[in-house]
């Protein structure tokens, strides 16, 4: 980490200092990392800088831009450079640790100067590329077309991106490249395959091309794990004066969890390529991400989807808040602990051990998580983020895991509303006292609670656990879970939802 004066730094600099002396030691091109956003800065560019600064690594960053808006001229006025503020808990105690990056090398606007986006496909130290352009990103488009230039989509653009290093090297079998998709997908590597292969045979793209793209280059599935909240706009100035002593438009905070499961058959060649393993980061090579994947959604997911909307429910407004509470708490290490962590196929110690992580997690007071930005789409959320766990724990016990139960009688609960807004649902918490909010989710899943809101509770769980739509089978037929749900819901209705969760505890 470079070291940073705390005295004139402040005074109206942007990193001008530090970027002057970085300017003659910036590093050969090795990544193209297509995304400029939060998340990659954070996570992977943080990553690689800290691997350069250990010597296991050499490497640096070109960031291609993947769409046609916004404006990387903040990069190069701050000579590529940004500072990393990852903020938690661990083990127990509070950690504020911030790093400047110095990873990047270069900035590429593909729409304004298509020809610098070539320059880097061509580039000889070139051998991986890194991306994150959303869930909606990695997509098969027929009217994308070659001539673009750049092409519309990320495969599109990727597509040319590699045709231009393959006619540059003419086909040379060691000038393939790693892709790592950081997409938040599953098998992320083998949908851009995919997508890339579809515009080969498409464009009517030379054989040969495809050829090398198959043998040559590899498209690992990553899973990817930090929370990052980006920009500290409300607190940035007392950061900037008490934390880092300088101006930083690019500053971004995280937290400081991380994980990255790169899965591929030939992730050996891999390790060896992008070794950020041997700097002590948590990054995980593999031919497998499932058990991963797993274990992230079934127990960070699942156990955030079990509680939200019953912490909601019962008067608090964010993650760390219910955490503080010791019923809500209770609840939490409950369904974590004795209900999901069983059904994950991993070793028990490294169950436990994520679980432990989760729990520190979710009492990070910087993140300030809010309950009902994570209680968008719950409905689809718990089909599967939960119910995975809830059947595997079922045909394990023979009896219904209590907690996951009660998180379906929460959810019909904090859903069961006929009021409309502009887009949502109306509900009413705290009694229905006049503290409202919006429930959020696509239409047709909030054009069913609407239609059903005036049933009775026995009526209203039966048509909800019967609804294939929502669910991909009738729960309804599950032994004894209509019947315990609604005795749920009716407690809920009775006590309230912080007696409710109480009794069960």
């Amino acid at each position: 980490m470079i070291a940073l004066m705390q005295s004139k730094l402040w005074e109206g600099s942007v990193l001008e200092k530090l970027g002057k002396t970085w300017q003659s030691t910036k590093k050969d091109i090795v990544i193209a990392q297509f995304g400029e956003g939060n998340f990659l800065r954070a996570f992977v560019d943080q990553m690689i800088d800290v691997a350069n600064e250990k010597d296991v690594f050499a490497g640096g960053v070109a960031i291609i831009k993947p769409i046609n808006f916004g404006s990387l001229d903040v990069f190069t006025m701050q000579n590529l450079m940004y500072t990393v503020i990852l903020r938690g808990v661990q083990n127990g105690q509070k950690t504020v640790d911030h790093r400047v990056v110095t990873a990047i090398s270069k900035v590429v606007d593909p729409f304004s100067n298509y020809d610098s986006f070539l320059d880097v496909a061509k580039g000889e130290a070139l051998r991986i590329v890194v991306s994150n352009t959303t869930e909606a990103g990695i997509v098969f488009d027929d009217s994308d077309k070659f001539e673009n230039h750049p092409a519309n989509t990320f495969p599109g653009k990727l597509t040319q991106f590699l045709y231009a290093r393959y006619e540059h090297f003419s086909g040379a079998a060691d000038k393939g490249l790693i892709m790592l998709p950081c997409e938040l997908i599953e098998k992320s590597g083998e949908k851009l395959y995919e997508c890339v292969s579809k515009l080969i045979k498409l464009w009517n793209l030379p054989k040969g091309f495809e050829d090398w793209v198959s043998k040559t280059c590899i498209f690992c599935n990553c899973l990817v794990d930090r929370i990052v909240s980006g920009y500290p706009a409300s607190e940035a100035e007392s950061l900037e004066r008490d934390l880092l002593g300088y101006h930083d438009k690019l500053m971004v905070v995280g937290e400081p969890f991380g994980l990255w499961v790169i899965a591929s058959d030939r992730h050996e060649e891999v390790s060896k390529a992008f070794p950020l393993d041997k700097a002590g980061l948590p990054v995980v090579y593999t031919d497998d991400e499932t058990p991963y994947r797993d274990r992230k959604v079934r127990l960070l997911n699942g156990a955030h989807t079990s509680m939200v909307l019953a912490a909601y429910l019962a008067g608090l407004d964010t993650v760390d808040e219910a955490m503080a509470d010791k019923t809500v708490r209770a609840f939490v290490e409950k369904v974590l602990y004795d209900e999901i962590s069983p059904t994950v196929k991993l070793p028990p110690e490294e169950v436990r051990a994520f679980a432990d992580s989760v729990i520190e997690r979710f009492e990070n007071p910087f993140l300030a998580h809010k309950l009902l930005s994570i209680a968008l789409n719950s409905v689809s959320k718990w089909k599967s983020r939960i119910l995975p766990s809830f059947k595997d724990s079922l045909a394990a016990n023979g009896e219904l895991p209590a907690c996951m139960t009660f998180s379906l009688a929460a959810l019909a609960a904090f859903y069961r509303s006929s009021e409309r807004g502009e887009g949502c649902l109306i509900g009413k918490r705290n009694g229905g006292l006049g503290e409202i909010y919006e429930i959020r989710d696509d239409a047709h899943v909030l054009d069913f609670f609407a239609s059903n809101a005036s049933l009775t509770n026995a009526e209203f769980v039966k048509v909800l656990l019967s609804n294939t739509a929502f669910w991909g089978e009738d729960l309804s037929t599950v032994s004894g879970l209509t019947k315990k749900v609604t005795a749920y819901l009716n407690e809920i209705d009775a006590k309230g939802m912080a007696n409710a969760i109480k009794s069960l505890i």
